[in-house]
């Protein structure tokens, strides 16, 4: 590409218009929403033992679809997938005085949930490639307060699972696996969610698929499952019906999916393989597009995985690329390409960690754990996450249906058009016009 006037600088941007709208909702969502309505009934679950506590036709009809396509005993629909974590967390007997590692490079409620459970979180880095917990960090980590691992498949690629759950079968721990961002990918053969005790899937807004909020835990374990519904349903008002020994983590929260979210549901998981094959397409076209460029390491996909690319991560080395960090993503938003740098502020850095407070005003449950024996919230626990969101990350979600190749083409020609005015861009000055060619005058 030839030298231009930068967008930073005033020139023309490469893209005017803005991207396409996701999710989109057809004709399958409009027809289940409008067919719960015309039952009348928005929610089938009632707080009694019977076949009225475990919810309504449309929310065991989406449980159904997900134990059809992943191949669990047993699926729970639930009102958000942090709903969905702290059941399974529950569920596997995670409460006061407890650890459960978890990565620090994810979404806020992958760690919120074990305080939910008035347990304590102890962070653990993750490999630079997949993002992903490092089984060779996550050993040390364990303690006898240990009683569980929240496995993030950050990014819609999976965990390294076979190194992770040797680990916790070794030290008797239970696996939850947190896969808000990586549903229908796959690891050697099996289901991200499937590998561990129990996994949770999410239906917010921004996923590849959507009820707007919402989420389902899926297990092979009878006694999670049990638990789980128990959390999600008000649990303390029926376990003496339901004859249930072991009532502890059993109080009822209210998780509830509704009707309507479930209909919704239902029609857009049957498009999931469909929409992940959209996205993966995209992913495609902007890797073979991107990968020329200085600086650039695009995403990796480990032998034995498939990837789903909630979002498109890429690590970025400002000395190679000769472009700082912060000016490649103001020029590319200048150009209309909106991308980000980092991810999530590492959690442990987050106030409610620095200052050991959450429950009360007393540190709990923070407090539960002894002062010497406690990880230290502070900046160098998790070198690995610290520089990805400091320095080397570089990411967008732009890969979504009804997206194109054309929208990524113009992705593409941003990063051209960048790369090939890099020392405008550093000047700060706009790039100088080619001067014209002297018409020949005849004689």
């Amino acid at each position: 590409m030839k030298k231009q006037a930068l967008a930073l600088h005033g020139g023309p941007k490469v893209r005017r218009k803005p991207f396409p709208v996701h999710p989109v909702m057809g004709a399958e969502e409009r027809s289940g929403v409008l067919g719960v309505l015309k039952t009348g009934k928005l929610s089938g679950f009632i707080a009694k033992a019977g076949d009225a506590f475990l919810g309504g036709p449309k929310v065991r009809e989406l449980e159904k679809l997900f134990e059809k396509k992943f191949g669990a005993r047993y699926a729970m629909a639930v009102n958000s997938a942090t709903a969905g974590l702290h059941c399974a967390l529950a569920a596997c007997g995670v409460g006061p005085g407890d650890e459960v590692i978890v990565p620090p490079y994810t979404m806020a409620a992958s760690a919120s949930a074990v305080l939910m459970c008035s347990a304590v979180p102890r962070f653990v880095d993750i490999s630079e490639d997949i993002f992903s917990l490092d089984p060779e960090l996550l050993e040390k980590a364990i303690t006898p307060r240990t009683k569980a691992i929240v496995v993030v498949h950050l990014f819609g690629h999976p965990a390294r699972m076979d190194e992770i759950l040797q680990i916790a079968r070794r030290h008797k721990l239970k696996v939850v696996e947190d896969c808000a961002q990586s549903p229908g990918a796959k690891y050697k053969g099996k289901y991200a969610g499937t590998l561990g005790d129990a996994g949770v899937y999410s239906f917010n807004q921004h996923k590849t698929i959507t009820t707007g909020e919402g989420g389902v835990v899926v297990t092979n374990d009878d006694t999670i499952a049990l638990k789980v519904r128990l959390v999600r349903n008000h649990g303390e008002a029926v376990v003496e019906d339901m004859q249930v020994e072991d009532i502890s983590n059993t109080l009822g929260w209210n998780y509830r999916m509704t009707e309507l979210e479930a209909a919704v549901g239902c029609a857009q998981f049957r498009k999931l393989d469909r929409l992940t094959a959209h996205r993966v397409k995209l992913v495609n076209a902007l890797i073979k597009g991107l990968r020329k460029f200085p600086g650039l390491t695009m995403p990796a996909t480990l032998q034995g995985a498939t990837h789903t690319y909630f979002v498109v991560p890429i690590r970025y080395d400002a000395a190679i690329a000769g472009i700082p960090r912060d000016l490649l993503i103001k020029a590319l938003a200048a150009e209309g390409i909106p991308f980000g740098q980092g991810y999530v502020k590492p959690i442990y850095l987050m106030p409610h960690y620095r200052q050991l407070l959450c429950h009360g005003s007393h540190g709990w449950p923070f407090a539960a754990i002894p002062a010497s024996e406690r990880q230290q919230y502070k900046k160098g626990l998790c070198p690995v996450t610290e520089k990805l969101h400091e320095e080397t990350l570089i990411h967008t979600n732009l890969c979504y249906y009804p997206m194109t190749l054309a929208d990524a083409a113009d992705i593409v020609a941003a990063f051209e058009k960048i790369f090939a005015n890099t020392e405008s861009l550093l000047s700060g000055a706009p790039a100088a016009p080619a001067k014209p060619k002297r018409a020949k005058v005849g004689v």
